[in-house]
């Protein structure tokens, strides 16, 4: 089925006017009336400032009501929504406005600082959108209570051709926006929508409808921990308003995990969008500070990041849940998938989803084939393309035999019955959590303090975060780890910060300009372990002397 989302979200809105499409972490709902109702004065708002079908409008916002809302107008009114990410500074964000031109930026008054000096910058004007989060004054723009006032009925009818665009730097080195028709996203999405939850799959919005108002469909409460502007957390909970579900927000853009858990408990949350180890392991902890478990949890969804057996373990420990562990790209959705129903299932191995394949060098398929080696590709509605970028886009997207795949690059090594074994990804893209990092636009920001004369950025693996951006200096003058972090902290987003800085006298590089990639990371991995080493020596050290004071002071109190 290829459908909109709009229409069906506004055709669920029609059918189920009273049921909870949104509820906040402090208890405000909005109805599926509610939500349309706001969607459709935010879209007159938009035309009323010229925004029309095919423009973009910017959303730098964590996980809170609005940002659905936004979504919702935008594609009601065929406008492009632009999630970005909201732990960029200024500058990053000001770059993203000009590459995708936005009309308008939707931003909380906890980032106005970074919202006004982007659009300052900006080559183009735009208009903030401001919602209040704290005491911060706003910049000149519209108050969001203004744009969602107005009483402007949303669209009878999505226009054909209505975009959005998700920026990704995973396979694309510097960030570029991943150009998706939405009813190519919607026909994607058919498999998690419907075959994850054993629902018959719909050809029609009137079948939609009758799945999402039937008694007998699993209600579906949503929460995600990962961010919206993450394709996982987004299309999750754009599937669960489909099915006339509810998402739960946090409305904050840091992880509180005792806080999440007490949500998704008192909300009954059924289902909950993790960002792998990054996410699980503080989660678990709470769970297991607190003497609690996730009673009303079926599944865990996690994608494109490190999510370790040992986490799924506990994870499966709180609930009788599944866990979906996606092997997925903003340019393809899902490749594979990892299922485990309990403990007794892991670690689990990754099948392929129907629609993908794998590739040998010669572009033959391997994916029937046990022990070949080659890379995922996937086939069917795809994005299309990247913006602005058609060598790119002909290159991630080649039309093989007369059909277009997409090729982000993920090597696997062929199992039995579609199962594959992941080797990783031939570009040197850095994954930290779930957040992509392209080592060159870290390196450049370090070359950009004078007392740095060359330098390679690098992952180092982590139990955590999967890995953690490092880098190795080398020093034209005298000048300390924290310097060079506070200078990179004044361009770059904090995620992109290096965990971890090595000093070396040169980088050995050779005649051609080259540097052995490995032998570096094998010196950064060695020189984490040595300053492990002596911060526990010094753990140590401290205790024993503390403990010395202590019994001396019981000693002389005794006597």
């Amino acid at each position: 089925m290829r459908g909109h989302y709009a229409d069906l979200w506004q055709a669920v809105a029609r059918a189920l006017p009273d049921r909870t499409a949104i509820r906040t972490i402090d208890g405000e709902t909005w109805t599926y009336a509610r939500f349309a109702r706001e969607a459709g004065a935010l879209a007159g708002t938009l035309a009323a400032r010229g925004v029309v079908p095919g423009d973009r409008v910017a959303i730098l916002l964590y996980n809170r009501p609005e940002f659905l809302i936004t979504f919702f107008a935008c594609l009601a009114a065929g406008i492009t929504p632009v999630p970005l990410n909201f732990r960029f500074r200024a500058a990053e964000v000001t770059a993203l406005l000009d590459d995708s031109q936005a009309k308008v930026l939707i931003h909380p008054t906890s980032l106005s600082g970074v919202a006004a000096e982007a659009v300052e910058r900006a080559a183009a004007d735009v208009t903030l959108v401001a919602i209040v989060d704290d005491a911060t004054p706003p910049p000149p723009g519209i108050p969001w209570t203004e744009a969602v006032a107005g009483e402007d009925p949303l669209p009878e009818a999505t226009p054909d051709g209505t975009e959005l665009w998700i920026y990704t730097g995973g396979t694309t080195g510097r960030p570029k926006a991943v150009r998706w028709d939405e009813q190519d996203m919607f026909e994607v999405q058919m498999f998690a929508t419907y075959s994850l939850s054993d629902l018959p799959w719909p050809q029609t919005l009137d079948e939609a409808v009758a799945v999402a108002s039937d008694p007998a469909t699993p209600h579906i409460v949503n929460l995600p921990l990962a961010p919206f502007m993450h394709g996982t957390a987004l299309t999750t909970s754009m599937n669960t308003l489909t099915l006339g579900g509810t998402v739960l927000v946090t409305s904050s853009a840091r992880l509180d995990a005792e806080a999440a858990l007490r949500f998704a408990n008192q909300a009954a949350a059924t289902r909950v969008i993790v960002a792998g180890d990054a996410v699980t392991i503080p989660l678990v902890e709470a769970a297991e500070r607190l003497g609690v478990g996730l009673p009303t949890v079926t599944s865990v969804m996690s994608s494109g990041m490190r999510f370790s057996p040992e986490s799924k373990r506990r994870l499966h420990a709180l609930g009788d849940l599944s866990i979906f562990d996606l092997l997925a790209s903003t340019e393809g959705g899902g490749f594979a998938v990892t299922t485990t129903t309990g403990v007794d299932d892991l670690p689990g191995r990754p099948r392929l989803f129907p629609t993908a394949v794998v590739l040998d060098e010669h572009r033959n398929e391997v994916q029937n084939r046990p022990g070949s080696l080659g890379v995922l590709a996937q086939r069917g509605a795809l994005p299309l393309g990247y913006h602005g970028d058609p060598e790119k886009t002909a290159e991630t997207f080649p039309v093989i035999d007369g059909v277009r795949h997409v090729v982000p690059g993920d090597w696997v090594r062929v199992e039995d019955d579609l199962h594959i074994e992941f080797l990783g990804r031939g570009s040197g893209v850095i994954n930290t959590g779930g957040e992509k990092v392209y080592p060159l636009e870290v390196e450049e920001a370090l070359l950009t303090h004078p007392a740095v004369a060359d330098v390679v950025v690098l992952g180092a693996p982590d139990p955590r975060f999967g890995e953690i951006v490092t880098a190795v200096v080398e020093r034209a003058d005298d000048v300390s780890a924290d310097e060079l972090l506070a200078h990179v902290d004044t361009l770059l987003a904090g995620y992109k910060r290096p965990r971890h800085i090595l000093f070396r006298a040169s980088m050995d590089r050779t005649p051609t300009g080259k540097v052995d990639v490995g032998s570096l990371r094998a010196e950064v991995v060695g020189d984490r372990a040595h300053q492990d080493r002596a911060h526990q020596d010094r753990a140590h050290q401290d205790r024993a002397i503390k403990d010395t004071a202590l019994k001396d002071t019981a000693q002389k109190g005794s006597a």
